[in-house]
């Protein structure tokens, strides 16, 4: 999608679109108690660096949720406001679910601030599900986006749960977007076959401080995790780099990233192994001026030219193409799919590598067999896929993936049991109807059948980070974030996070809303028995109603 600017005329997925810069100022009322006496407040001198870092809360409705920022103001309580955010910042919201990127860094005022405003200009989510036997494709899998090529600002919420107090050499903001408030869609998923669809976009973001500590534990304190990149550009001092954040927008979303003596490379063995054009995969800090201190390096495929980062939609038990959707995607050929640039169409074969993230280092000891290859990979799955040359899908022919890696990602879903297994405890818990594993699970002629796609085994041990104020116990929704296997039939999770979860919900409805009216671009891959789907996008005549 393109950035979108004031006052021009463009069209989005074929759409007249006009634009506008909408505001909208959420005030909130300072105050506090405590049954001691009043602290002073603390002094306030000069500026404070801050860095504001963008997340997401979700639960497993949505696979993508993309908001073009255009600005954020803080207000503070004397009303003075402060540019926080200001030009075109396209973010992708799902990849984010209870982790954090950062954008920005800047000196703001110290003071207390009270208040936000945002200006989204274009955005857009999709949600994935298998059209009913009812339907005129039945079995086909359907990926409908909802899109605005503007935000009213009647639409959009900032809202700082408590005052922010910018004080001290540095700190950081997260702008985390709610995305179960956020938006409004038919509860089937897609839209009507005829007839008019009504939804809304409703960004909805609270705005909280961050503190950096000296060894971040979470996202909280500075922990990055999964940050995927292209390295833009090398340091002139050894050990540093300009890295692109992986984006489906032309971003210019980029950090600056530092290594040291403690940094752990995979893939390639050491710093002097990146180039320019090198695709990273990335944990690390963010230190106070808002660059990132690498503590572990990345590269599963350092020849590659394109990546695609997503869940894997079909996989057809007698062909050896596939579909992947993507939600992160880098490199220079993207462009030759035409419009079908980010279907993700993909063939494997012999040659294709198989591999696993790095971030793990509890795999030996797990009580199954952690693996992942061509026999046992599962639509529902993050997968990062990597290749040569992107080839025009309209044209006949399947991108051959060079590079297969599983990557990391969150599920959402509520704990029916536990139970010991050696060093760590086995959670069973229940997905959503609605989560992309047993939605997927549902297409004719899967290359594998799960025992039950609407239940995964969470193995927890000691080196899993447990952030949940919830207790991790039967009856609980809670996220957790970790490499999803099949064993066998069985999804079993090595977990390295455990937050708390987002109840489940069916869409909202778009009552208290002023819902832009119209139909969303909707791509169905209709297919049975094996065979391999063609591909229809619906595009339909779109209207808003500002």
């Amino acid at each position: 999608m393109p950035l979108l600017r004031p006052g021009r005329s463009l069209s989005v997925f074929g759409f007249p679109i006009f634009l506008a810069s909408i505001a909208v100022a959420i005030g909130l009322t300072a105050g506090c108690g405590s049954s001691g006496a009043k602290k002073a407040p603390p002094p306030f001198s000069g500026d404070t660096e801050v860095t504001v870092v963008v997340s997401s809360t979700a639960n497993d409705a949505l696979s993508e949720f993309n908001l073009d920022i255009q600005s954020l103001t803080l207000t503070s309580q004397s009303g003075a406001t402060v540019a926080v955010l200001a030009g075109d910042w396209p973010v992708e919201f799902m990849h984010l679910n209870g982790e954090i990127e950062p954008v920005v860094a800047l000196p703001i005022p110290q003071g207390i601030y009270t208040a936000a405003t945002a200006v989204i200009g274009s955005a857009s989510f999709t949600c994935l599900t298998v059209m009913p036997a009812s339907s005129d494709t039945p079995g086909s899998l359907d990926e409908s986006t909802y899109a605005y090529g503007y935000t009213p600002n009647s639409q959009v919420t900032v809202t700082l749960p408590s005052p922010i107090t910018i004080t001290g050499d540095a700190m950081g903001l997260t702008l985390n977007l709610q995305v179960s408030q956020s938006a409004s869609y038919p509860s089937t998923c897609y839209p009507p076959e005829s007839g008019i669809s009504q939804y809304s976009i409703n960004p909805t973001f609270n705005v909280t401080p961050m503190t950096f500590a000296a060894q971040p534990t979470n996202a909280g304190n500075g922990k990055v995790n999964e940050v995927e990149g292209e390295v833009s550009e090398l340091g002139t001092t050894g050990g540093s780099f300009t890295m692109s954040l992986a984006t489906l927008a032309n971003s210019r979303r980029a950090i600056s990233v530092s290594s040291d003596s403690n940094t752990a490379y995979q893939g390639i063995g050491n710093f002097s192994a990146l180039q320019v054009g090198t695709f990273v995969d990335m944990d690390g800090t963010i230190l106070p001026d808002g660059s990132v201190l690498a503590t572990r390096i990345a590269s599963y495929n350092p020849t590659a030219l394109n990546e695609m980062i997503g869940p894997l939609e079909q996989l057809a038990a007698s062909e050896s193409n596939f579909f992947s959707f993507p939600t992160e995607q880098q490199g220079q050929t993207y462009s030759a799919q035409s419009g079908a640039q980010s279907l993700g169409v993909y063939s494997y074969s012999s040659s294709t590598s198989y591999g696993i993230s790095g971030q793990m280092s509890n795999l030996s000891s797990l009580p199954f067999v952690g693996s992942f290859n061509a026999s046992n990979m599962v639509t529902g799955q993050n997968v990062a896929i990597f290749s040569q040359q992107i080839t025009d899908y309209y044209g006949g022919d399947y991108t051959p993936a060079t590079t297969m890696t599983l990557m990391p990602q969150i599920i959402n879903g509520t704990v029916l049991g536990s139970a010991s297994t050696g060093s760590f405890t086995d959670y069973t818990v229940a997905l959503a109807s609605y989560d992309l594993f047993p939605t997927l699970a549902a297409q004719p002629g899967q290359n594998m059948v799960l025992n039950n796609p609407g239940q995964v085994e969470v193995y927890v041990d000691g080196n899993t980070q447990q952030l949940n104020t919830q207790a991790l116990a039967a009856g609980n929704t809670l996220r957790f974030y970790g490499l999803v296997f099949n064993d066998n039939g069985t999804l079993r999770m090595d977990c390295a996070q455990v937050s708390d979860g987002v109840a489940f919900v069916a869409p909202q409805s778009n009552s208290g809303t002023q819902a832009q009216v119209g139909e969303p671009r909707t791509i169905r891959r209709a297919g049975s028995r094996g065979m391999m789907p063609t591909i229809t996008t619906l595009t339909r005549s779109h209207e808003t109603q500002p």
